[in-house]
């Protein structure tokens, strides 16, 4: 009987002891989880904080130098752009056209609806003048004369206005009109449309790669400006209507717009330090939301100035000589001798790869040579490559060239060799 006590006695503290594990192994896989969570939660929270709350529907941040986009929202999404259009217009006209040209007002071009400058059929116009009507006023009628006359045709200039795009990098942007009015081509349905990432890459192009970004720059950043017609009849002033210019001293350049269908938008860039940001809006708000677009363009000048500095990623390489089978070693000349060839950076690359980083970005470097080659092989014959990836994109290639050509040791070289050595 005593045994069989004890057994049970026994039975039953294990028990409890094995109760009593298990429920310290729960309560530490609670307190676990409580602090995974509350970690995520905490990680989770802190990249929330950084979502910008931004009214547009579409918005970009852009780096005007390299074009990459530094924050977006929609970035992608196709949508009407209104006046902002008025900058692609604007810098057309100063490529290919004459400021000084005298241009007449056609009935189509005072056929426009307001904003306008109410000109008359068959008045005249110096063009230079009515680049300022255009940009300060947003004026629709002066985009139609302008483009009539650099494009020979509003189809025509809209022609020039689409192969710009292509050529800047903007494959998502359809221009039909040069004032931004809204607009579809009936046989196909296509809108007059870009993105945030077009409209900010062509604001990035007429401040800093366009010939004519001077005079661009000149004419955007001008607050007022008087002209007459080109028989003097008649007088006009202009008011610059941006007024981003005199909310941060930073601003550069920039252009608003507005339709019922587009909303209210704007595309503008901003200057600091060496660094030129440009930001597009898309769709930001309707009547009674005339200052949203302000608010959007400090938040985003505000992230790019706050956190992206200048930076050369740029590192210095060395490579060791590669063996070349079948070759004539240059220094001794024996034929039994290994040959080998220096390598290096392409002399004709710069040197240099400023970027525009954030403490977040990730630059990695590849580098890729050969380990061997075959004779013959000549001077500055490519070999490999060094590659900078920035997040995981490409940047920059550099192409890993010979130093100094190999001969290839022929049965005739050697033949060549031992007549010239050993034989009197």
């Amino acid at each position: 009987m005593r045994s069989m006590r004890r057994f049970r006695t026994c039975r039953l503290l294990s028990i409890r002891k094995n109760v009593h594990r298990a429920a310290a192994i729960l309560l530490a896989a609670a307190l676990f989880c409580c602090l995974a969570f509350r970690t995520y939660a905490e990680q989770d929270g802190a990249e929330k904080e950084e979502e910008l709350r931004l009214y547009a529907q579409a918005a970009v941040l852009m780096d005007a130098d390299s074009g990459r986009v530094l924050y977006g929202k929609n970035e992608k999404d196709i949508l009407p752009m209104a006046s902002t259009t008025k900058i692609m217009t604007c810098i057309l006209a100063l490529e290919y056209g004459n400021v000084d040209e005298i241009v007449e007002a056609s009935a189509y071009a005072a056929s426009m609806p307001k904003v306008k400058l109410y000109m008359k059929q068959g008045e005249r116009y110096r063009l230079g003048d009515l680049l300022y009507s255009l940009m300060l006023e947003s004026h629709n009628d002066s985009a139609v004369v302008i483009a009539e006359a650099v494009g020979g045709s509003v189809e025509g200039f809209a022609a020039m206005m689409n192969q710009k795009a292509r050529d800047i990098g903007c494959y998502d942007t359809y221009f039909i009109t040069p004032n931004g009015l809204d607009a579809v081509v009936n046989d196909s349905g296509r809108v007059h449309s870009t993105t945030a990432a077009d409209l900010a890459k062509i604001m990035a192009y007429c401040v800093t790669d366009s010939p004519a970004r001077e005079q661009f720059l000149e004419i955007t950043r001008t607050i007022g400006y008087d002209f007459t017609d080109a028989d003097g009849k008649r007088s006009f002033h202009c008011n610059n209507h941006n007024a981003f210019l005199n909310m941060m001293e930073e601003a550069l350049s920039g252009k608003t717009g507005f339709t019922n269908n587009a909303g209210y938008c704007y595309v503008g860039a901003v200057e600091s330090e060496g660094r030129i940001f440009t930001v597009a809006l898309l769709a930001c708000g309707w009547p009674n939301n005339r200052n949203y677009k302000w608010s959007d363009m400090k938040q985003l000048a505000a992230y790019g100035m706050e956190r992206y500095q200048y930076r050369d990623i740029y590192e210095e390489r060395q490579f060791q000589d590669i063996k070349v089978e079948e070759g004539i070693d240059s220094g001794s000349g024996m034929p039994y001798e290994d040959a080998y060839v220096s390598v290096k950076i392409d002399d004709r690359e710069e040197k240099s790869i400023p970027y525009l980083l954030s403490e977040k970005d990730k630059v990695e470097v590849r580098t890729k040579v050969v380990d061997v080659l075959t004779a013959p092989v000549s001077e500055h014959e490519e070999v490999g490559d060094v590659s900078y990836y920035l997040n995981g994109t490409l940047v920059k290639r550099y192409p890993v060239v010979t130093q100094g050509a190999v001969e290839e040791r022929t049965y005739g070289w050697i033949f060549a060799y031992i007549l010239r050595n050993f034989l009197p």
